[in-house]
């Protein structure tokens, strides 16, 4: 499989305000596809729609080869949401073994992943009192549990220290070496250079599609931010024009 998503021409409407005007793209598989924009910019509802649980107007995504939302694909996609997705009167331990139980895994493979986001000093504390970057952890540890063929990650490294967010990151490349697909999400333009290729959104418009020296070298800088600087700009003219 070349592409692991494709996304063409989506339309999302909430009320009476187009959110994602006709977006299309594909990302390649076993990469780590970085989807960056400031907060409004479509971000999450373009990360729904590709899980299957966004509403559309118009347009088509296709997930590992099936529609979004595809019942074939609940045991094949993961999803971090930006709100830990765990419980919080059960430990990071007993949480991980549950959803290794619902994929029909042991329970060292629940601790692998626990070891996996750095949190096996934490294995047997109550997920309601870790920190908010621990619970983040805790969910991307109940994600990889089930070796999904895509994981979505909307901001996994917010509110993680720059030591956790490399070794994070570390780890999401492995994941892509061994052929899972990773989509994440981002406002942070520092962690644009760690992907591998680069969506940039900005108002619900796709104005950016390139691996990052590609986006550097199209907008004439090799500064990343000033690049999806220039690229909003250019994107303004045109509008305005």
């Amino acid at each position: 499989m070349e592409n692991a998503v494709e996304v063409r021409d989506l339309v999302v409407e909430r009320g009476k305000r187009t959110v994602l005007h006709g977006i299309g793209c594909a990302i390649p598989a076993g990469s780590v596809t970085g989807l960056l924009g400031p907060s409004g910019s479509g971000k999450t509802t373009l990360i729904r729609a590709i899980v299957g649980v966004q509403v559309v107007k118009s347009g088509a995504v296709t997930v590992l080869g099936r529609p979004a939302g595809h019942p074939a694909n609940r045991a094949t996609v993961g999803y971090v949401t930006q709100a830990p997705s765990v419980y919080a009167d059960l430990t990071v331990r007993e949480n991980a073994r549950y959803f290794a139980a619902l994929h029909g895994l042991k329970a060292k493979d629940a601790d692998q992943a626990i070891a996996d986001v750095g949190l096996k000093s934490a294995a047997g504390q109550l997920v309601g009192d870790l920190s908010g970057g621990q619970r983040s952890r805790a969910s991307l540890a109940c994600a990889l549990i089930g070796d999904p063929g895509l994981l979505v990650l909307d901001e996994p490294t917010v509110g993680q220290d720059p030591v956790l967010r490399a070794d994070l990151w570390g780890r999401f490349h492995e994941l892509a070496k061994a052929g899972t697909t990773l989509l994440v999400s981002s406002h942070v333009m520092d962690e644009a250079g760690r992907c591998d290729r680069l969506l940039l959104i900005r108002e619900g418009l796709l104005i950016g599609d390139d691996t990052p020296a590609g986006i550097r070298s199209g907008a004439g800088t090799d500064d990343l931010e000033e690049a999806f600087l220039r690229l909003i700009r250019e994107h303004e003219a045109v509008s305005a024009g």
